[in-house]
């Protein structure tokens, strides 16, 4: 691959240009402290560059060290120093570009802290909120969090709630930064600066619901179809259950179920529609089927919420395949080309 504009680097070929120059020894060092995967894309675009242009060796070395240098004087000498001297260095537009990067990188999301406290803590903090306030709290935790804290709610709490968090779109830093003045001695967060920010939605709640257990899950479906069935609907098409497993190919359920323990396997299956257990039967060696169906009969009479909690741990696989990108999820309304 010859490499003559800068402008068409990715961060990986960049990084192979740098690693390059630096020779073997320090490169190696280099390396060492990256991951595995960092390291083999890095080697990739290595192998694959004949020819790079001295201007463009130049410019990145540039690039690396004007970054370097603000990264540096930001922590010792302000923001105002560093860009500053970046101005002086290399323009001020150019430097204007370099501290949007930095300004993403450095700056706390808002209500950061919440991202590091235990949930059961943080339910304690908001259950005797507004709705709307434990809404825009919820929003802004991981989806794990969430879930755990939505749970712990009393149920017609939990339906309220999770209403507010599937039609929130926007929400001005203002009133981000109220909630979080109302909540600074318990949550003691930080608000991002911007005109707009974008909290909330329907997926922020499909990706709650999606690690929130079924009897959870369910509430929350009686309160959304209660308040607007269009909006159930939409929710509901965009979340993945146990039996939509009927919707995966065959070379997706193989890997699915190579990762999934067979106790659990045969959990899920006690009960299910005929067809969704033959999707899974005609997916593995006819041994291993036999073994399956025996284990399923000699399961008996099991509680309901001991199979919710199999086929959970089945979808939680499911998604995390997704999520790696190993594997695709069929949505209503996605649209495919042959």
């Amino acid at each position: 691959m010859e490499t003559h504009n800068i402008e068409k680097l990715t961060g990986a070929q960049k990084s192979a240009i740098l690693i390059m120059t630096m020779g073997k020894e320090r490169s190696a060092k280099v390396l060492k402290s990256m991951r595995e995967a960092e390291v083999t894309e890095i080697m990739a675009e290595v192998a694959r560059m004949a020819n790079v242009d001295d201007r463009v060796v130049e410019q990145v070395l540039g690039e690396f060290a004007v970054t370097a240098s603000a990264r540096r004087h930001v922590a010792i000498g302000g923001v105002d120093v560093a860009r500053e001297l970046l101005e002086a260095t290399v323009g001020e537009r150019r430097a204007d570009e370099i501290f949007e990067q930095l300004n993403m990188s450095m700056m706390s999301a808002p209500f950061e802290f919440l991202r590091k406290a235990d949930p059961r803590l943080v339910l304690g903090f908001i259950r005797d909120e507004h709705p709307q306030t434990i809404a825009l709290v919820l929003a802004y935790m991981t989806a794990d969090s969430a879930s755990m804290v939505l749970s712990g709610l009393p149920e017609e709490l939990q339906r309220e709630v999770a209403v507010r968090v599937a039609t929130m779109d926007r929400t001005t830093p203002d009133i981000v930064a109220t909630v979080e003045s109302a909540l600074e001695r318990r949550l003691s967060s930080v608000i991002q600066q911007g005109d707009l920010s974008s909290v909330g939605g329907v997926q922020t709640l499909v990706d709650l619901l999606n690690r929130s257990d079924r009897a959870t899950e369910r509430l929350i479906f009686e309160g959304l179809e209660n308040h607007d069935e269009v909006l159930a609907d939409e929710v509901r098409s965009m979340m993945f259950v146990f039996e939509d497993i009927l919707t995966l190919d065959d070379r997706s359920v193989q890997q699915v179920l190579r990762q999934v323990d067979s106790k659990d396997l045969a959990l899920a299956l006690k009960g299910v529609r005929e067809e969704v257990k033959r999707k899974i039967l005609d997916n593995i060696s006819s041994r291993a089927a036999e073994n399956l169906q025996e284990e399923i009969d000699m399961l008996g009479a099991v509680r309901l919420t001991a199979v919710e909690e199999a086929q959970g741990a089945v979808v939680r696989v499911i998604r995390a395949l997704e999520e790696a990108g190993q594997i695709v999820l069929t949505r209503s309304g996605d649209e495919y080309v042959e």
